[in-house]
């Protein structure tokens, strides 16, 4: 996927250089589809978006939106954390399932190959 437009404008906000932005948002990116399991839906792209966000702040050490009144305490960032890492975890379940799917099948077909 290519870099979103708004990137240099991202590294600007956080003071980041905008060959690091790129980095950070292939680094994203790749996460992204991992966290998705596909590089083309929406779900994909908020994704990266929030993944390279997170990153550019961390790297930074300014955030890009203005802290305002209700808008983001110090622990959201752990609440969107814990978000992703839970959402990691069923990726994790939903891939191992599948795998013991397959292999007991592959174990029936042989089985009944065998008799």
């Amino acid at each position: 996927m290519k870099a979103p437009k708004i990137l240099p404008w991202i590294a600007h906000k956080t003071g980041i250089s905008e060959e690091l932005a790129l980095k950070l948002w292939r680094r994203a990116a790749g996460e992204a589809e991992v966290m998705t399991g596909c590089c083309d839906s929406s779900d994909y792209y908020r994704v990266a978006v929030e993944r390279f966000i997170d990153f550019a702040e961390a790297e930074g050490g300014r955030s890009v939106v203005r802290q305002a009144a209700g808008a983001r305490t110090c622990f959201s960032w752990l609440w969107r954390h814990q978000n992703r890492l839970s959402k990691l975890n069923l990726i994790t379940a939903q891939s191992l399932a599948r795998l013991w799917q397959v292999k007991w099948n592959e174990c029936f077909r042989l089985y009944h190959q065998a008799t």
